[in-house]
């Protein structure tokens, strides 16, 4: 027992050690002031302005990351479950004949009926995949104000380009395909 509280006090003692020496909000992140006193004054973002099909597509930031949408998305609004415009171009049969980017089987998969997923027929997106803004987004052409150190890995050079999600979801699960 004499042991137990020993231990409790060295850690409690360290605790207020540490504490002393505690770093100051200002010195914490990149805000050079208080948040509630701080002036933020955001660069202004330009998004693309190329219409489908005379952009450049950006490689994918990581493995199976959301592509970015590399073209103007003016007048593609409201995307609902029975408007989407995006789906006239991305859906597979069309994309490979127009050259866009296809919606992967992903997209098809219904996740919630586990363990492996119910595979939709090719004309019907998941119900969970319809918004696509949720995870795509145009890529606006400011100047980033920490710079990006990071460093994608692909195990498979294709990653660059599409997704394997499909594949790889299950991965360490134990429910893999």
């Amino acid at each position: 027992m004499r042991l137990k509280k020993f231990a409790y006090l060295v850690l409690v003692s360290s605790f207020v050690l540490f504490a002393k020496e505690a770093i100051s909000p200002e010195e914490l992140g990149i805000r050079k002031a208080p948040l509630e006193k701080e002036v933020v004054n955001p660069p202004k973002a330009e998004y693309p302005k190329a219409p489908p099909g005379a952009s450049k597509r950006f490689q994918r930031a990581y493995e199976n990351a959301p592509p970015q949408i590399p073209h103007s998305i003016e007048g593609m609004f409201p995307i609902t479950l029975k408007n989407n415009a995006c789906l006239s171009c991305h859906m597979p049969d069309v994309a490979k004949q127009i050259g866009a980017t296809p919606l992967p089987p992903s997209h098809f998969i219904d996740f919630y009926h586990l363990p492996k997923g119910k595979i939709l027929k090719l004309s019907d997106v998941d119900k969970a995949r319809w918004n696509c803004l949720l995870c795509h987004r145009p890529q606006a052409n400011v100047k980033p104000v920490v710079k990006n150190l990071f460093k994608p890995e692909y195990r498979v050079p294709q990653a660059k380009e599409s997704s394997r999600l499909h594949e790889v979801i299950f991965e360490g699960t134990g429910k893999e395909k």
